[in-house]
């Protein structure tokens, strides 16, 4: 039987494998804790903001994030794929998300401020909407992603291909035009 938690702070707690399983956590604050070694089965998380904490390598298959937003974590190597779908909400500001994987998911309208995006798997994702301020796209992969009305004006590092990813009304600045067109060994000076 899952336990729930209405309006709680966590604060410095580094959990263990299976310690949150079962558990529906709404309107919560964790604070500089550790989820590195978590393997979620049936986690909610609702409303929750996690400020300052560590997710790198979490098995995250069988949670749900529904409108949560992440502050200054690390959260490298993450498959957020296996997610639950059902309103996944989630927004990420000042954070590493290097190696992480959001293969095949619908994030309409989700945003990432000053974060590291690097080598993240985009690959097949609704992107709609999205925005990118400000964040470091290094090696991430676009292929088969729906971008449109997505804002990169201000990103850099990115290279996507127009011919495999859909970006219509996408907003992009005169400097990241070479990411566009990298394929096609076009210089831009």
């Amino acid at each position: 039987m899952a336990s729930y938690t209405y309006d709680n702070q966590f604060t410095d707690i580094l959990y263990s494998e299976h310690e949150l399983n079962h558990q529906e956590f709404e309107c919560c604050t964790f604070t500089n804790c550790n989820f590195s070694q978590c393997t979620f089965v049936a986690v909610t998380f609702i409303d929750c903001t996690f400020d300052d904490c560590i997710f790198s390598k979490a098995k995250i298959n069988y949670v749900a994030f529904r409108t949560v937003t992440f502050n200054r974590c690390e959260i490298k190597d993450v498959n957020f794929a296996m997610c639950d779908k059902l309103i996944f909400e989630i927004a990420f500001k000042d954070c590493v998300l290097d190696f992480s994987k959001f293969y095949t998911l619908k994030i309409k309208g989700t945003s990432f401020t000053n974060c590291s995006i690097i080598a993240v798997d985009f690959m097949s994702t609704d992107l709609t909407e999205v925005v990118f301020e400000n964040c470091d796209l290094y090696r991430s992969e676009f292929a088969k992603a729906i971008a449109n009305k997505a804002d990169f004006k201000t990103s850099y590092n990115y290279t996507i291909d127009p011919k495999t990813t859909k970006l219509k009304k996408a907003i992009f600045a005169l400097e990241g035009l070479k990411g566009l067109l990298y394929k096609h060994e076009i210089i831009v000076k």
